[in-house]
């Protein structure tokens, strides 16, 4: 058997094929990648789609500027109204509003920032992408109305005056501070000003305490209540915030008890706290101290009576 010799390429031949077959390889490896279509197929010249994180957008005839997306930490501002400095040359901007805080710039007069905040005499304003700054409005003119700017935790919404308001409550009631009972009213109240209401009410409780002995100056004495108790009052409430959502406000009036049979006159005075929860309705939590007496005329006994109350109440 014969064996074939085949031939052998030279050494110069077989680097020149060896370049030509890994040529394409080694092009594809270190050319850049083709960036992603947003769709299948090959998009027209007129109509080029450039991929975003919000999605795909269309390029037609005209280009289109695609807006980056926000950071993680950016600091949103409130619109783009703008003030002005105006001072000198050497205009202090302070890290809070209010000239104990500490100097962070000082700028020359005509630079314009854009406002986030207003806090009293004060703008807060955008330095730079990451930094803030407070200015005094002597310092500064504005370049665009600021109303609604400045954040108010209980703004004033609107006038009650000459409205109306009908209320019922319960809660609890201390007979001379000693025994603990169950009250129930209502009340109708009209707004005479914007921070004064005249009202009038009625309530009713049952008080109860078990017999106990009890110690005076000279001996001991068993004590104990069971009566049911109607009061009626006539009352002026002034409200320190008038027209807000959280209003405070200070109450006092005269009225009467009836209990066992007898009718004492007395008088009263509170505070709470009204939040309205739209425009007509609220709720209403008060405190109240009643004062009266009873007895015959040569030993009249003192009583005060604490009333601590949660009602809702309707504006009309």
């Amino acid at each position: 058997m014969v064996a074939k010799r085949v031939p052998v390429p030279a050494p110069g031949l077989r680097m020149l094929v060896a370049l030509v077959m890994l040529g394409p390889v080694m092009l594809g490896l270190c050319a850049p990648s083709a960036p992603a279509l947003a769709s299948e197929g090959t998009p027209s010249p007129d109509s080029i789609a450039v991929g975003t994180a919000a999605g795909t957008v269309p390029l037609g005839d005209s280009t289109a500027v695609v807006a980056p997306s926000p950071a993680m930490n950016a600091q949103l501002v409130v619109g783009s109204r703008r003030v002005r400095l105006i001072g000198a040359a050497r205009n202090v901007v302070r890290s809070g509003p209010g000239d104990s805080f500490a100097v962070v710039g000082v700028y020359k007069g005509d630079t314009e920032f854009l406002v986030f905040a207003k806090s009293g005499d004060w703008y807060g304003v955008k330095l730079s992408e990451t930094e803030t700054g407070w200015v005094h409005h002597s310092l500064c003119k504005e370049l665009d109305d600021m109303e609604g700017l400045e954040f108010k935790p209980n703004p004033r919404l609107y006038s009650r005056t000459g409205a109306f308001l009908i209320e019922g409550y319960a809660g609890g009631y201390a007979f001379d501070q000693k025994s603990n009972s169950f009250v129930a009213g209502g009340r109708l109240g009209y707004y005479v000003f914007d921070r004064v209401i005249v009202e009038g009410g009625v309530s009713w409780t049952h008080v109860y305490r078990p017999a106990e002995i009890v110690e005076s100056l000279f001996n001991l004495s068993l004590e104990a209540e069971d009566f049911q108790m109607l009061s009626y009052q006539f009352m002026a409430t002034y409200e320190f915030l008038p027209g807000r959502q959280m209003v405070p406000y200070v109450s006092a009036g005269m009225g009467s008890s009836i209990m066992e049979g007898e009718s004492e006159p007395s008088w009263n005075f509170g505070a709470g706290t009204t939040v309205y929860l739209s425009r007509r309705t609220a709720v209403r939590w008060e405190v109240r101290l009643f004062h009266f007496e009873t007895g015959a005329a040569n030993a009249r006994q003192p009583h005060d009576n604490v009333e601590l109350t949660l009602g809702s109440l309707y504006l009309f």
